[in-house]
């Protein structure tokens, strides 16, 4: 896997169903997971809902957000497709 940044592509880039289920694990709204990341409602909608394209910055800090309340993207495997879950209690991100 090619890198950039410091990390692999895998390492930040998800579906927008990933999204909407690491939002419905944390609890959190469109605009919870907004006000979190620092980042704009209608951003999050058209990633969600259309599938556009948001900068990586934008994706990162949605991923860091969740991390904080223990919502991590799991990648797909050739048993598994891509998903979330709740991190482990105690392990750090």
């Amino acid at each position: 896997m090619r890198k950039s940044g410091g990390s692999t592509l895998n390492e930040v880039m998800f579906l927008p169903k990933q999204l909407i289920a690491a939002r419905a694990l944390a609890g959190w709204s469109r605009a919870d997971l907004a006000n979190h990341s620092d980042t704009g409602v209608e951003t999050i909608q058209g990633f969600e809902a259309k599938g556009s394209d948001p900068r990586r910055s934008t994706l990162i800090a949605w991923r860091n957000a969740l991390a904080k309340v223990g919502v991590e993207f799991t990648d797909e495997t050739d048993e598994h497709g891509a998903g979330v879950r709740f991190r482990k209690a105690g392990k750090r991100p």
